[in-house]
């Protein structure tokens, strides 16, 4: 059984999320996130004097499009890597409209149900009147 993602609800206020929420985001171990930050140069979170990571809204955008390739697509690091130097823009937009149709298909979902239990009241309130 693998992990479930917990999806980041970004929050205008908020400017930085932890590697583990981020790790949570993706359902990926926080090592992976230290690994890809080493083998693609677009993923660099600041840091702070600590040396805790602190990804921005960009910094989890770029790990979008690296979970894509990597994980969704299947590429290895290095295909992953020379398509990003070559096709960023073409992958960006793609990663976009990929999350844009979840939101759509979730929300679509959510008035299938809302409409499912409407048409269930009126059904019942039909059969209670006659």
């Amino acid at each position: 059984m693998g992990k479930r993602k917990k999806p980041i609800h970004f929050d205008d206020k908020r400017l930085f999320y932890s590697i583990q929420e981020v790790a949570d985001h993706f359902a990926v171990n926080v090592s992976l996130l230290r690994f890809w930050e080493k083998e693609f140069e677009n993923i660099n979170p600041k840091k702070t004097a600590g040396g805790t990571r602190q990804y921005t809204r960009e910094d989890i955008q770029q790990l979008e499009i690296v979970y894509h390739l990597v994980k969704e697509k299947g590429m290895t690091l290095e295909g992953a890597r020379q398509t990003l130097k070559s096709k960023k823009d073409e992958e960006e937009k793609r990663v976009e409209i990929l999350s844009r149709l979840t939101e759509i298909k979730k929300e679509l979902l959510s008035l299938e149900t809302e409409f499912d239990r409407l048409h269930e009241q009126q059904k019942y309130a039909r059969t209670k009147t006659e």
